[in-house]
């Protein structure tokens, strides 16, 4: 299934999206896509439903993050062959691992404030997963299980508050609307291979990241067994898993990043598309 939230922000229902493409309300049903509604068997009691019977939502109405109780939101850093390459950085023996505050979270179509002052945007297509049960200490070939699904997510970063201002990297990427998730959540049996995703981002219509999942320095089976290590992951926690080559700050000869009025546009496959215009 494809699950989705729709709605103002802090107003959002549950809904899912059809065999049509079209976005169908299940709030008569369920309250909302709160963690406890990831576990195998909510999820495939959702499945049965029959979504031609459930109310369409009208088009054009706002999608937030597809899930809702998040707890953790935690990132990997250089977990791409060629990103780590042209940041001028070695390939990780080991994932990266920071995080992102919870009020950075948005939804897919929002708009990205930019802090004041702020020369250095950036943009970071990636593959996120949703944790669906909890994760303590798991070993790789069982990782996948925990897995609730996948979703799209764009990184934003403020390079001068992530490399210049002291400190770790979450400075710059904790500002708030800087982690747009959605527009749905592909659950993991839709999905069974998470390292064949294509991911594309443009700015302003010009291409700026092309690639695909299949160059993840390590796959997500690897990143829930890596965390799950010295965290425990619990059910609705967001995991985004790095950036592939084409980011503004590794542009050569020279740096290019967002300013006011620009406009990104990523997809990535069964992930869907997001649209941001920086404000």
């Amino acid at each position: 299934m494809k699950l989705l939230r729709h709605g103002l922000p802090g107003q959002e229902k549950p809904g899912a999206l059809d065999a049509a493409g079209q976005v169908r309300d299940l709030s008569l049903l369920v309250a909302d896509f709160t963690p406890e509604w990831l576990s195998p068997e909510k999820l495939g009691a959702l499945a049965a439903i029959d979504l031609a019977r459930m109310p369409l939502v009208p088009a054009g109405t706002r999608l937030g993050v597809p899930v809702a109780g998040i707890r953790q939101f935690v990132a990997i850093g250089l977990n791409y062959r060629k990103h780590a390459q042209e940041a001028g950085m070695e390939i990780p023996k080991e994932p990266v691992v920071f995080n992102k505050a919870l009020t950075s979270i948005a939804g897919p179509n929002d708009d990205i404030t930019l802090p004041p002052g702020s020369e250095a945007g950036d943009w970071e297509i990636e593959l996120a997963f949703v944790i669906g049960t909890l994760a303590r200490q798991v070993p790789v070939e069982r990782a996948l299980l925990h897995v609730a699904g996948y979703c799209l997510a764009n990184d934003v970063s403020e390079r001068d508050w992530q490399i210049k201002r002291g400190g770790q990297w979450g400075k710059g990427k904790s500002f708030d609307g800087f982690g747009p998730i959605g527009p749905w959540l592909v659950t993991a049996d839709e999905l069974p291979d998470p390292q064949a995703i294509p991911l594309e981002l443009r700015v302003n219509g010009e291409l700026r990241q092309r690639s695909n999942t299949s160059d993840m320095i390590f796959g997500v089976a690897e990143v829930v067994s890596h965390l799950s290590q010295f965290m425990t992951l619990l059910p609705g926690d967001v995991v985004i898993t790095g950036t592939p080559e084409g980011v503004g700050l590794g542009m050569k000869p020279n740096p290019v990043f967002l300013r006011r009025g620009d406009v990104m546009a990523l997809s990535a496959g069964p992930l869907g598309t997001q649209t941001q215009r920086v404000v």
